[in-house]
């Protein structure tokens, strides 16, 4: 049995929540049925490596992204994962034991997107920002991790607020709103989500407002640090 990584990197634009995929190359002898699948960027865990560093080694080696926290949220080991039709082709090019069970260890992380430049380099053919609620169909279970990782991202934005390095270091009540409503993908209660932000002493509110812009200024807010207030 071999031990893989995928990386879920998570994109932010403050427009648009996007998830960051490769497409595969090419193996050197395509058959003509062989069609490139869109995949998270991912690959095998070496002997003597730990997992957090196969994870960040193989999202450089694969999109060119260095610096990123990358947090481990679950394992994903259906016996028939990497036995699709639809994969066969391409595990035959690319792995040794292209018919060995692999299990793998899923990694999440929430970015910036003009933060980083992904650029596509061993086995992907190119680098794609999609947006995760369009994404298509992908190689192996990839589709599965990457709703299990977007339930988690959800449930800790709620339980732990950890979209605001998302945000300007003074941002507006509204933009938090947006932001949570992307992620959450629905709208919410403009008081209420006012009400329940305030109530969570994560926030602080500046003596400071909007500027250039053409409709009234709102205030300005900072995430509170417990370690500095």
């Amino acid at each position: 049995m071999d031990i893989s990584v995928d990386c879920v990197i998570f994109g932010f634009d403050e427009q648009q929540l996007k998830v960051l995929l490769i497409e595969q190359k090419h193996p050197d002898q395509p058959s003509r049925s062989f069609k490139p699948q869109m995949a998270l960027p991912g690959d095998l865990v070496k002997d003597q490596e730990s997992f957090d560093d196969a994870a960040a080694r193989v999202l450089m080696e694969l999109t060119s992204l260095k610096g990123i926290y990358l947090k481990q949220f679950y394992a994903f080991g259906n016996p028939d994962r990497v036995r699709d039709l639809k994969d066969r082709e391409w595990l035959r090019s690319f792995r040794k034991n292209p018919e060995r069970r692999v299990v793998t260890i899923g990694y999440y992380s929430l970015i910036k997107m003009d933060d980083f430049k992904p650029k596509p380099s061993s086995f992907a053919g190119r680098v794609h920002w999609v947006d995760v609620y369009k994404v298509p169909e992908l190689a192996f279970d990839h589709n599965e991790i990457v709703d299990r990782a977007l339930a988690i991202l959800r449930h800790e934005l709620m339980a732990d607020h950890i979209g605001f390095e998302l945000l300007p270091e003074k941002f507006t009540l509204s933009q938090l709103q947006r932001l949570y409503e992307i992620i959450l993908d629905k709208k919410l209660d403009k008081r209420n989500f006012r009400k329940n932000i305030l109530r969570t002493d994560t926030v602080k509110a500046l003596e400071e407002k909007q500027t250039g812009v053409l409709h009234k200024p709102a205030q300005l807010f900072s995430v509170k640090n417990p370690r500095t207030s």
